[in-house]
């Protein structure tokens, strides 16, 4: 771990996305999470809500978004949350490291890390929104490399960070703190730590949905169940469509590690946080690019180091790690989660008129718009809020802000014709046209 080399890359990967992701956010590129995540930690030593979601407690159990909020308190920006996730992204490269370095050499270790640091779920995980799911995979690779190395102190530490992310780390270190009690039933003081942390972990997961959950809630369903919600039609298209994407996703994730996590027990700690993303009736959870990644990837990174350790052993690991670089670099080339193409471009000149429009938006007013300034909005307006995306439902808004010159928007799309019926129907009048920029006051009250 006192390897420079291991170090200066992972100081390079994180100033890379750090700079990559303030490019995405100065052209408009952010999505609707973005927005919810800066209005949460803007808030979180206050309601830590946002408009969308109410408090956030109704929908996840993520304290650890309690210091990214004092981070944003001490420098608020939004360059900030970018370059807290791309630090945490870079983070999962050390670990691996360590759990290789102790089965092998130093050059094995710093292949198996620059897997890691090229691994494209990973760059697709940390390029993508600000989400706290952006934290799991450091949280849990340190915890299991603390716990592999016998400081169960540390092991404990990142335990909880892990813990903090959100509730569904909860059940998934249940079940790898009771398969560590049983792989180490003779190793007393790792058996007492795994048997603990399972313990707790249940512990968390039942506070949550009995306790927080229900009560910071104003709906009587828990949102995220929306994903297991099957209908027939789901079910009709599971077989063959459904199963072909889901094999084409687990051999994206795994491919890039030359499917070297499936040579390890250790892999069946990822089962847990896989059977989440494949079990939703939804493709986004099984997407890469997108912020569910970030639930299994820890675990399968833990996997990896595991199974070039056992390749170490027997003089096979170099061979695995080339190959699995490799195809990393292909994965890039062909895949690629960030995509570039549409997520990085030269500001332009309708940035920069957005940009002006926005900040010249009171602070202290509610405003619904579309998702390229709602995004924009999040850390110093805790009252934006996106336009509905059923025209049916009336905006209560004190203020609608639009801008045509962003004519993909979906939000703009969807409710563009109910504008024109409430400015139609005198409820909204216009107030501010600058080229695409279009900005409508309420004239009843607002909220």
């Amino acid at each position: 771990m006192k390897d420079r080399v291991l170090w200066w890359g992972c100081a390079a990967y994180a100033v890379l996305f750090t700079l990559l992701g303030v490019v995405k956010y100065a052209v408009h590129r952010n999505l609707v999470d973005f927005g919810i995540f800066q209005q949460t930690v803007a808030s979180a030593f206050g309601c830590f809500c946002n408009p969308l979601e109410g408090s956030h407690w109704a929908f996840h159990f993520s304290p650890i978004l309690y210091l990214v909020g004092l981070a944003v308190a001490i420098a608020p920006s939004a360059a900030t949350t970018i370059a807290l996730q791309a630090i945490a992204g870079a983070l999962c490269a050390p670990p691996v490291y360590a759990i290789v370095s102790a089965r092998s050499d130093r050059s094995i270790a710093r292949l198996a890390a620059l897997v890691v640091l090229l691994y494209p779920p990973l760059a697709g995980l940390i390029f993508g929104d600000v989400h706290e799911n952006g934290f799991a995979p450091a949280a849990v690779a340190w915890t299991f490399y603390a716990f592999d190395a016998g400081r169960l102190g540390w092991a404990a530490l990142f335990a909880a960070l892990t813990l903090a992310v959100k509730e569904d780390q909860a059940l998934f270190l249940a079940f790898a703190g009771a398969c560590g009690a049983v792989a180490y039933r003779h190793d007393r003081a790792r058996f007492r730590f795994a048997a603990g942390v399972a313990g707790v972990s249940v512990l968390i997961a039942v506070t949550f949905f009995v306790v927080v959950q229900p009560h910071a809630n104003g709906n009587p369903a828990w949102q995220p169940v929306r994903f297991y919600a099957w209908t027939a039609t789901d079910w009709r298209i599971l077989i063959p469509r459904g199963v072909f994407e889901r094999v084409g996703f687990l051999v994206l994730l795994l491919a890039p590690l030359a499917f070297v996590p499936l040579r390890s027990r250790a892999m069946i700690l990822a089962v847990p946080p896989l059977l989440e993303a494949l079990a939703s009736r939804m493709s986004t959870t099984f997407t890469l690019g997108t912020h569910y990644a970030g639930a299994w990837i820890g675990y399968v990174l833990i996997a990896f180091a595991a199974g070039i350790g056992d390749l170490a052993a027997r003089g096979r690991a170099r061979r695995a790690l080339y190959w699995a670089l490799a195809i990393c670099v292909l994965e890039l080339l062909v895949a690629n989660p960030l995509h570039p193409g549409l997520n990085l471009r030269a500001v332009q000149p309708r940035d920069r008129n957005l940009d002006a429009a926005l900040r010249a938006l009171p602070r202290d007013a509610s405003v619904a718009t579309q998702e390229e300034a709602y995004t924009h909005l999040g850390l110093d307006d805790p009252f934006a809020r996106l336009l509905p995306e059923d025209p049916s439902v009336e905006t209560q808004a004190c203020l609608i802000l639009i801008d045509r010159e962003y004519p993909e928007s979906p939000r703009l799309q969807e409710y563009a014709g109910a504008l024109m019926d409430l400015v139609v129907s005198g409820r909204y009048v216009p107030v501010f046209r600058a080229g695409g920029i279009e900005v409508y006051r309420r004239t009843t009250r607002c909220r």
